[in-house]
């Protein structure tokens, strides 16, 4: 089907998503794998001799004749999607089109087409994914040991390491990663249970004492797991387990995107995502240099995050063996929650790739802000030399106070030099040991050796 750009598109359609994601969700794949489960349904009924092996053939020899516009006429005079494309397979397919279907509900084709692309999308998602964890894991060894001001309360607090901040992203999304092969291990579809899941229909059919061995070959046919119990549909908690999974990727990378454009910010100016030589940053102001990635980033993983709510009450509101009501909805809700995840995806990865590290930028807020997280090691050590520790730490709160008036003055950080030469300090700590102790870029713990540890963790995990 042609775009319209007279007609509303939906930006999924054409802007977010890849190519490959819109394929699985595409209006002919859709069909297409109705037609194969209609096959292989037609395929198992004639290991039961319902079918002839002629008849199987034929529909074999039309499963990718998907006409849309054919069945779009259909539908208009029938208002139903499925019995539309149903009716065109058998004008095409016109030996086996009249096996088509037997002892099945809708739902036994759509639910089931519906969890096969739900696989095909977690298998690319997942793909993405552990190529945004490599990126994580060659950005942190690189920068393991490079040491910047750590944050809190969105204040300046103590030292780290890039590398180690890079971690917490890294391990972040590596529960995701957890979390999502754990879900597609367990993705099911209905199976051919009928219209309210009792598998009277196939029993007919087949008999009663056929049923176990008939659904086991249809999951053999398919490679897909069934429920052992469905109503009309498969469990919609499901969809709510799928669009959840992908709501908590879509925080992580949420939490990744929102302190780059904090970082990005001049004051702090420490990382930036790529800007393109001829990118334009602002209509008005031509000196922008905006975070345009990791805004688009915040907005879809924002709207991805109210997703797990449609699908809760699509679930919840499923009554008795089924009900309607969350048939148009999730026409959009799950193509847009895997849209939307592969989009944020390909978004980090891209920003990853050529994310911008001002090493002078790190070098000067550590400058900055380094030397009062100092002041705790001079107390410690002061206080094993035998001084007041509440005298000391009176005299070291005065000397803050008067270092972050400098600075925000515009002027040096004057903390080093307050302290080492202030004789209440220097009657017990040398002027080199003092400077040892107000030097911030060694006051980072084992937090370098941490930070490799868990980009070894990201690599035995997705390698």
């Amino acid at each position: 089907m042609k775009k319209d750009y007279e007609g509303y598109l939906s930006p999924f359609s054409w802007r977010y998503g890849s190519e490959e994601m819109r394929q699985i969700w595409s209006e002919v794949n859709k069909r297409r794998l109705w037609r194969q489960i209609w096959v292989a349904l037609a395929e198992v009924q004639a290991e039961f001799g319902l079918v002839q092996p002629e008849q199987v053939d034929d529909l074999r020899a039309h499963v990718d004749a998907v006409d849309v516009g054919r069945a779009l006429e259909v539908e208009a005079e029938i208002h139903h999607d499925l019995m539309a494309e149903l009716m065109v397979f058998a004008e095409q397919a016109q030996k086996g089109g009249g096996v088509l279907h037997m002892g099945a509900t809708s739902m036994d084709i759509e639910d089931n087409a519906d969890a096969l692309r739900v696989c095909l999308s977690l298998d690319l998602v997942l793909e993405n994914l552990r190529t945004l964890l490599k990126l994580f894991a060659d950005k942190i060894e690189a920068w393991a040991d490079t040491p910047l001001i750590a944050f809190t309360h969105l204040q300046p607090a103590e030292p780290s390491t890039l590398g180690y901040r890079l971690s917490i992203y890294g391990q972040d999304t590596l529960t995701d990663w957890d979390s999502l092969n754990q879900l597609r291990q367990r993705v099911r579809g209905k199976g051919f249970k009928g219209a309210v899941g009792s598998r009277a229909s196939f029993g007919e059919l087949i008999g009663v004492e056929n049923l176990a061995d008939f659904e086991e070959r249809m999951s053999a046919h398919l490679k897909l797991e069934f429920f052992p119990v469905t109503t009309q549909t498969y469990p919609r908690k499901q969809d709510y387990q799928i669009v959840s999974t992908l709501a908590g990727l879509a925080a992580s990378l949420y939490k990744f995107a929102f302190d780059l454009r904090l970082l990005q910010s001049p004051p702090i100016g420490e990382l930036a995502e790529p800007f393109g030589s001829a990118q334009v940053g602002s209509s008005a102001m031509p000196f922008k240099r905006n975070p345009i990635n990791a805004e688009k980033i915040n907005s879809l993983a924002r709207a991805l995050a109210q997703m797990p709510r449609l699908a809760w009450d699509n679930a919840a509101h499923s009554l008795l063996e089924r009900t309607l009501d969350d048939s148009a909805n999730r026409r959009t809700l799950l193509p847009e929650a895997f849209l939307t995840a592969d989009e944020l995806l390909m978004v980090a990865i891209w920003i990853l790739q050529g994310l911008h590290i001002d090493e002078t930028a790190l070098a000067r807020n550590l400058s900055i802000y380094g030397p009062f997280a100092g002041t705790e090691r001079v107390l410690m050590a002061l206080s094993k030399c035998g001084a007041d520790r509440q005298v000391m730490h009176e005299r070291l709160r005065d000397h803050a106070l008067v270092a972050w008036s400098a600075i925000k003055n515009g002027q040096p950080n004057p903390l080093v030099d307050l302290v080492t030469r202030d004789v209440s300090f220097s009657a017990y700590l040398s002027r080199e040991q003092l400077l040892a102790l107000l030097d911030a870029e060694l006051y980072i713990g084992d937090a370098p050796q941490r930070a490799l540890l868990m980009a070894k963790a990201i690599r035995d995990t997705i390698d």
